[in-house]
């Protein structure tokens, strides 16, 4: 599985690892919905692939807010990540965040996004939306976050289970 955030934030890009700020409940998440078993953070992120998980961004430039990104960053992104897809074959990439199934998706402009898993594809993998687990996110509460991280955990377990691995 692949996670995908949408770019680095300050915090993140000075510590050198992903989801790095103080208010992220990213690896927290990870733990308490059973997909890493044992309590992580962001210096653990090199440890993701003894779970069979990798983690990037969409767009690397780091930046305080995703305000400042451009929209030709996003154009141009999209294809280095369908290119990383193509290379290590994730089952499934796990988009952090509805803002970036949209910023994949342009196509879906308008349309709701649940959080779950989606009817697209990229690059062959399932596509599977959770929310944002920033500070910032006043969207979905804990519990809700929870249950996102569940489900993907669910998601995972059955994809294996299918594929014999």
């Amino acid at each position: 599985m692949l996670f995908v955030g949408i770019n680095p934030g300050v915090r993140s890009a000075i510590a050198g690892h992903h989801f790095a700020g103080y208010s992220n409940r990213f690896w927290k998440l990870l733990h308490e919905s059973g997909l890493v078993p044992e309590p992580i953070e962001h210096l653990d992120d090199v440890r993701l692939p003894e779970w069979g998980y990798g983690i990037t961004n969409l767009i690397a430039r780091p930046s305080p807010g995703i305000d400042t990104l451009k929209p030709e960053e996003y154009v141009a992104a999209r294809d280095v990540l369908k290119k990383k897809i193509r290379r290590y074959k994730p089952k499934t990439v796990a988009l952090v965040g509805v803002t970036l199934f949209r910023a994949l998706f342009p196509e879906k402009r308008g349309e709701p996004v649940s959080l779950g898993r989606q009817r697209e594809t990229l690059s062959g993998a399932a596509v599977f939306v959770l929310p944002n687990p920033s500070g910032r996110n006043a969207n979905f509460s804990y519990a809700e976050m929870l249950d996102a991280f569940k489900a993907l955990h669910r998601h995972a377990a059955a994809r294996t289970r299918r594929s014999g691995d």
